[in-house]
């Protein structure tokens, strides 16, 4: 039994090492993409490609209100709640309202957090946070109701996790919450089974709009 929990270990460790290795690389490609776009936007603008820019930005800035993602979430046998319904994503700069918290997806803006096992203190913006849930990472929450042993546990645990962040989320309905894109969770404490059963079938699974995309090189607090 010793022999394959390490072995499950080891194939978890080995796939956050590939997973670190791929987002290294994209954002060696991304580099490359982002110089030579900006070039082109630069050429765009002195033959009058500032026109076809604003129009594109106002376009995003009136696609965002609350009706861009309806629905509701239906629970499963396993506590995991799915979100049936909308989850729009677009990129907007105007607030989006949610109809869920903490969102599991819609509108977002266009800069992700940092979600690299990235630890914040305070709370952050939604907009930005689901764009990280985009990403394929998994978003551990806590109220004021959570223990101080608990939010340290979990903080160590998102820590040595690519692909995690973690923040304060004072109007949740449950002291500890877990959310991916489209799917949700509570948990009773640091030591529930299901925070380790969560990560491991939503950090980049299934449900990921943007699998392997970076969580790194966005917003920090």
């Amino acid at each position: 039994m010793g022999s394959a929990k390490n072995t499950s270990n080891a194939s978890r460790k080995a796939r956050i090492e590939e997973m670190r290795r791929a987002e290294q690389s994209r954002e060696r490609r991304n580099r490359i993409l982002t110089i030579t776009a900006s070039v082109v936007v630069v050429a765009g603008l002195v033959v009058g490609g500032v026109v076809l820019v604003k129009s594109q930005s106002d376009k995003n800035d009136t696609a965002s209100d609350s009706k861009a993602s309806s629905g509701h979430f239906v629970a499963g046998a396993d506590g995991v709640n799915t979100w049936k319904g909308t989850l729009s994503r677009n990129h907007v700069t105007k607030t989006v309202t949610y109809p869920m918290e903490p969102p599991v997806g819609g509108d977002h803006n266009q800069v992700w957090m940092n979600c690299n096992g990235d630890v914040y203190t305070k709370a952050i913006n939604n907009m930005n946070a689901v764009h990280s849930l985009e990403h394929g990472a998994v978003w551990v929450t806590y109220n004021s109701k959570a223990s101080d042993a608990d939010v340290k546990a979990l903080a160590a645990k998102v820590k040595k996790t690519p692909y995690t962040l973690m923040s304060p989320v004072e109007d949740q309905k449950d002291p500890i919450m877990l959310s991916a894109w489209g799917k949700q969770r509570t948990v009773t404490a640091a030591s529930d089974p299901n925070v380790d059963k969560f990560f491991a079938e939503f950090v980049q699974g299934k449900q990921t709009p943007e699998p392997g995309a970076a969580c790194t090189n966005g917003l920090s607090q």
